[in-house]
């Protein structure tokens, strides 16, 4: 191969390079998963809660935002909510699709979760419809510690659905739901399954958000994200975990340290290539194990894009990437 031949070479090599790395760093912010037949459904933060699809995981098209105009009641929650619709959830139930999401006045608790459902993700089919339940939780400055935002859904292993939500505050909290999984269930049942407020481990710092809950291996796992998100190139996102036999806790992190009182096993943070890293999800596609996230790219000056990282798992089934 002579020098021309090999500079075409790299030339190319570096394109492709190049393509596949824009396909795969998308701008995204708390981006979960869902599949759909051959289709991957991709919601996260955005006008609406911004919509994408994808065959192989690379690459993505825009699809309708679910809701093009905001949901009526999101003003008396924000007054002149601008239709910024924050940390989705969804899952399928019993031939149904349920969304979750999060309305907020940015650094207040003034926030709520609402939740709409579905029969198909496909745009193009005729019975395609978002259909919006209202709040399915609120809380209010001056009476709540906890803020009802980052809302995940999990039904255990009794098929009981229960939802992990919160950010700052006193942490994560968790919540019993009815079968129909748009309301609480009555009486109330509440658990705190992780904090870092005024903790010895967490350095009296409260920033911890996005609980997702995954079963694998006998366990219940808790994702959480710590420090800060949002600021470009200053975000110190980084995301925790612990583990449980019970869905509501107790959780624990590789030390034995509880979750509740400030624990957390990092899995993975900043470095070189991302400022940040959080606000994931994680599911099982195929047979593999998947933690989706973002990230704050250092090559994009700190522009927040999608991540996509196979989960591996060690020989006392601990999680790594």
């Amino acid at each position: 191969m002579n020098f021309y031949s090999t500079k075409y070479y790299y030339s190319v090599l570096l394109f492709l390079v190049f393509i596949i790395s824009k396909a795969q760093s998308i701008s995204v912010h708390d981006p979960v998963l869902i599949k759909e037949k051959d289709t991957y459904y991709l919601f996260c933060t955005g006008k609406g809660i911004k919509c994408l699809s994808s065959t192989d995981l690379k690459n993505w098209k825009s699809e309708p935002a679910v809701f093009p105009e905001k949901p009526i009641w999101t003003d008396k929650v924000v007054p002149d909510f601008g239709n910024h619709i924050w940390a989705p959830d969804i899952i399928f139930h019993k031939n149904q699709y349920y969304l979750y999401y999060s309305i907020s006045a940015f650094g207040k608790n003034t926030s709520a979760i609402g939740v709409a459902t579905n029969v198909t993700l496909n745009a193009n089919d005729s019975n395609f419809k978002w259909v919006d339940h209202g709040i399915l939780l609120q809380s209010y400055p001056n009476r709540d510690e906890w803020n009802a935002i980052d809302p995940n859904v999990i039904i255990d292993d009794n098929n009981t659905p229960w939802l992990s939500f919160g950010s700052f505050w006193d942490g994560i909290k968790m919540v019993k739901l009815n079968s129909d999984l748009l309301s609480i269930a009555q009486p109330q049942e509440w658990h705190s399954i992780a904090k870092r407020k005024n903790t010895a481990l967490s350095g009296g710092n409260s920033a911890i958000e996005a609980p997702f809950i995954f079963k694998k291996n006998n366990y219940y796992y808790l994702f959480t994200s710590w420090d800060l998100c949002c600021k470009g190139k200053e975000s110190t996102y980084k995301i925790a975990v612990g583990r449980s036999k019970s869905v509501s806790g107790p959780y624990v992190d590789k030390e034995g340290n509880l979750l509740s009182q400030g624990g957390g096993t990092i899995l993975i943070k900043g470095d070189e290539n991302y400022f940040g890293v959080g606000h994931n999800s994680a599911y099982t596609f195929d047979g593999v194990d998947y933690l989706v996230y973002h990230g704050y790219d250092a090559q994009q000056n700190g522009k927040s894009v999608l991540l996509i990282k196979e989960i591996k798992w060690d020989s006392d089934f601990w999680p790594y990437l």
